[in-house]
């Protein structure tokens, strides 16, 4: 867009997502004002990347300035601080976009969850891609100049004091880039002293891969010769943090070069920096975060940056990294792939699966390390990324045996999470398998009537609760050789001793007219009606066949819209032959085998049985009333008065 066809000033009304970021940027007490600098600074590094890159097919953006840096200019007559770029620039629709609009998916929900929270931080603000607005934590006024690279582009300035609306109009800038000056704000003017500046490079952007050039003030000579020159130094080593040896390195150093390359205000919960020597050479430096951001469970994009050579080449490269290590932080700087690399080529790379294999394993490795030594910090890193992790069972199956050793889940052993190794280490004699329930939250599955015996037993129940986990436990499907086993699943398969067996033939020999009953009753909704070997208080329990899947996977499948038109598997009806309303329904069933109280009877009880597997009922009205009728009979046999009785007399 060229000057001639655009109106000389032109004024713009903030999206509504911006008008209330800003609001609780200036209106909010934060406490680390000075973040601003770091992400001001980190945006004009990411426009320089971008730059160098385009620059190995375009060398003419270069032309105007061969120099790829970043300025700080503080001037305190004017009270203003200026931090300017020799990178890839904005044209006049890029300041409009990206300053006036959010287009982050999910920046709705952004805003509400930081106005929810009375958030007093502004940690969310980098990772959220909108850290240019941090600049009003510090100022009053805004005012950005820039021209994008490439020939006969025009300079623009961008303006506002974020009220509501900026500014744009046309501006002279003789080479590309872009320059943010600040209107600092009476009490933060603190800003513009050098130590000051030099010290808040130092710690949050010291591992910038471009100059950072600090201009400076000194005075020489003296008396009336004296005068005062500026001069600009660099304040930064300027030089990859991933290429330097790691005896070199400290923990606060990898802490600050992590907040840089996310934008997190808190230091991660682990890292692996490592180098590759072997038919693939590469350096990676990995991070396991301690929090998730707010929009983990939609992020399709991952969180490793390639490098090739030091060029950055890609932000997210998700050809590095599987969809359930998405968490995972950090840079792949590979000394083997092509500086015009594409995503074609990744895609078709073997040098590529190499690093990404190798980067599965080091960051498994990691997590396996963080379980052992730091197990507190461990179960931080679980409650954050455990769902996600857990995807990698139902995906890869290459994995399986290293991600079920970094499983959690609570169980009925006791309140907290337990490993499966823990578990198994727990295991009765005669335990056969790992038994696991599969339900919405442990308060729907603690009580369920599918673990009844089990519990009798001694066995110890995984209660797994993520929609992921039926998934993952059929990825899973053993550890350290012991079986994975579904309590809800119809063939349970427990032992037990010859006279048990005998019992049970006898109960399904004794129940055998009843369940034929129950089973023509419900054709319609179960497979099989059978006495049951897993119920101790329960009068019934719906089980599910091969091939089908639990109740609450069902549910999910279909809120997700994912269900629809899959049939449902009937399921298996299992009786309880020792329950007293078995009994009782036995006896009037056999007293009358056409009363329709029978009838009515099993109907409620499968309805029952529908409702503690977490299934909805078909006909609730229906249900209530039959419920009623029964509680008016129990109340109505409560009220007749006992028979007398006559007392003995003297003879």
């Amino acid at each position: 867009m060229t000057v001639e066809n655009v109106p000389q000033r032109e004024t713009h009304a903030f999206q509504a997502e911006i008008n209330q970021l800003l609001s609780l940027v200036i209106n909010s007490l934060y406490s680390h004002k000075e973040i601003f600098l770091r992400e001001l600074v980190s945006n004009a590094s990411d426009a320089l990347d971008k730059l160098r890159f385009r620059a190995i097919t375009e060398p003419e953006l270069l032309a105007d300035e061969p120099a790829l840096e970043l300025r700080l200019i503080p001037d305190e007559a004017k009270g203003t601080l200026t931090i300017e770029d020799t990178g890839i620039g904005m044209s006049h629709d890029e300041l409009v976009k990206n300053l006036g609009t959010i287009a982050h998916s999910g920046s709705r929900e952004f805003l509400e969850t930081l106005a929810q929270k009375g958030q007093k931080d502004v940690q969310l603000i980098g990772q959220f891609g909108v850290g240019f607005y941090s600049a009003y934590l510090v100022a009053d006024r805004v005012e950005v100049v820039s021209r994008a690279a490439g020939k006969d582009q025009a300079a623009w300035r961008w303006t506002s004091e974020a009220k509501g609306s900026f500014t744009v109009e046309p501006a002279e800038r003789a080479t590309r880039g872009t320059s943010i000056t600040l209107h600092l704000k009476e009490d933060q003017k603190e800003f513009l002293g050098e130590w000051r500046l030099r010290s808040l490079i130092t710690q949050y952007s010291d591992y910038v891969g471009h100059p950072i050039k600090l201009q400076v003030n000194k005075s020489t000579g003296t008396g009336d010769e004296a005068k005062t020159e500026t001069s600009l130094e660099v304040v930064n080593k300027a030089s990859a943090l991933w290429q330097r040896s790691k005896s070199d390195i400290t923990d606060e150093q990898y802490q600050e070069f992590y907040k840089h390359l996310t934008h997190d205000w808190e230091a991660p919960l682990a890292w692996t920096h490592f180098k590759a020597d072997g038919n693939t050479q590469f350096t990676g430096l990995l991070f396991v975060p301690k929090q998730p951001p707010f929009d983990l469970d939609s992020q399709q994009q991952r969180g490793v940056r390639l490098f090739v050579k030091r060029v950055f080449i890609m932000d997210r490269c998700e050809e590095l990294v599987p969809q359930w290590l998405r968490f995972v932080r950090g840079v792949i700087d590979s000394d083997d792939l092509p500086l015009n690399v594409s995503r074609e080529l990744l895609q078709d790379s073997q040098v590529v699966r190499s690093i990404r294999k190798h980067l599965v394993k080091k960051s498994v490795d990691l997590l396996e390390k963080l379980a052992k030594d730091k197990p507190e910090d461990y179960l931080t890193f679980w409650k954050a990324f455990g769902t996600v992790l857990k995807e990698g069972l139902a995906t890869e199956a290459e994995h399986k045996d290293k991600l079920g050793g970094l499983l959690r889940y609570e169980s009925s052993r006791e309140e907290g999470l337990t490993s499966l190794a823990d578990y198994v280490g727990r295991m009765k004699e005669g335990q056969e398998a790992i038994y696991y329930v599969y339900g919405e939250s442990r308060k729907a599955v603690a009580d369920s009537p599918h673990l009844e015996t089990l519990k009798q037993r001694g066995f110890e129940v995984l209660y797994m609760t993520d929609p992921v986990d039926e998934w993952a436990a059929q990825g899973l499907r053993e550890f350290q050789g012991k079986p994975l086993v579904s309590a809800l699943q119809a063939d349970l398969k427990l032992q037990s001793t010859d006279e048990e067996k005998k019992a049970q033939e006898q109960h399904a020999e004794g129940l055998k007219t009843l369940t034929e009953k129950m089973k023509d009753v419900l054709q319609e909704s179960v497979r099989e009606v059978r006495v049951s070997d897993r119920l101790t208080d329960s009068p019934v329990c719906l089980v599910v066949p091969e091939g089908g899947s639990p109740a609450y996977l069902e549910r999910l499948l279909q809120q997700r819209g994912r269900g629809a038109g899959m049939p449902r598997v009937k399921r298996i009806l299992e009786v309880n032959p020792k329950h007293p309303v078995i009994e009782h329904l036995k006896a009037v069933h056999e007293k009358d085998p056409a009363a329709s109280q029978v009838a009515e009877w099993i109907e409620l009880l499968h309805d029952q049985a529908l409702l503690t597997e977490g299934s909805t009922i078909a006909d609730p009205n229906r249900f209530a009333r039959r419920m009623t009728g029964l509680l008016t009979q129990v109340a109505a046999l409560a009220a007749t008065p006992a028979p007398a009785t006559s007392s003995p007399t003297a003879g």
